[in-house]
């Protein structure tokens, strides 16, 4: 295991608003995510979610708002290095977030090269070795992997880095069931080895309510509710929407 490079810090996000031309994608969305925490992001496809992830590691522009870490010591502002350093994000899609014509071991050596990190061997191997894939992966293509091994590749990529913070964009959406428990177990046992904080997008309330102890329900943009994930559990929703969320996620039932 790789221990965490200082102690946990969280990030704090206010009135953020990301905007492509006339068409508002968020729009004045607040929350705070406490050190260690596991926090999740739900609502319909187009909601928003995604663009938030995006906008707190700089993938999307900020048309305005903050988005600033939280915790002990001098804390960098985001579009830093050392930002980039310290929050990693973990995409949807593992056939495409890894580049097809690099091997593993080039491609976790990468972000260490970018930020001239040194020791790159025993760093890869301890990467590897944390999400549960031996040594012998590290000159395989992304072609030869399967599905759920390009996302631990794309776990031990974001992890290298020794982040506080992941960004998890649905990474379990594009998985068989049986691989999806498998990778949600994964990364929660990281999160309480490392103490890390979370945010996750997802779809699936039954993923979000496993994972993540606070979560916001986001709708055209706008944040719906923030409830924790025992109300959602039992149900305890005071929005239409969140209610329809729920309804939707129990699936197709014959009347």
């Amino acid at each position: 295991m790789i221990a965490a490079v200082n102690a946990s810090v969280g990030l704090e996000v206010n009135n953020l608003r990301v905007q492509f031309g006339a068409f508002v994608a968020v729009e004045d969305t607040s929350f705070a995510v406490q050190p260690g925490e596991s926090f999740g992001i739900v609502g319909e496809s187009g909601s928003g979610k995604s663009t938030v992830l995006r906008a707190i590691c700089g993938l999307n522009a900020r048309t305005s708002g903050e988005v600033r870490l939280i915790g002990e010591g001098a804390l960098p502002a985001p579009g830093d290095k050392a930002f980039r350093r310290r929050v990693q994000m973990v995409f949807q899609d593992p056939y495409g977030s890894l580049h097809p014509r690099q091997t593993v071991d080039r491609i976790l050596a990468e972000p260490l090269a970018i930020h001239g990190i040194a020791d790159a061997e025993a760093r890869i191997e301890r990467a590897l070795d944390e999400v549960g894939l031996s040594d012998g992966f590290r000159f395989r293509f992304p072609h030869q992997l399967s599905g759920g091994q390009r996302q631990r590749i794309a776990i031990a990529r974001a992890l290298i880095l020794e982040p506080q913070i992941l960004l998890l964009d649905e990474p379990t959406s594009a998985l068989d069931a049986s691989v999806q428990a498998e990778v949600l177990n994964l990364l929660e046992q990281l999160r309480r080895e490392r103490g890390l904080s979370f945010i996750m997008v997802s779809h699936d309330l039954a993923v979000v309510t496993h994972l993540c102890e606070r979560l916001m329900v986001m709708q055209r943009g706008r944040t719906v509710e923030l409830l924790s994930a025992e109300d959602l559990a039992a149900s305890r929703v005071r929005d239409d929407y969140t209610k329809a969320l729920m309804l939707a996620s129990k699936g197709f039932t014959r009347r």
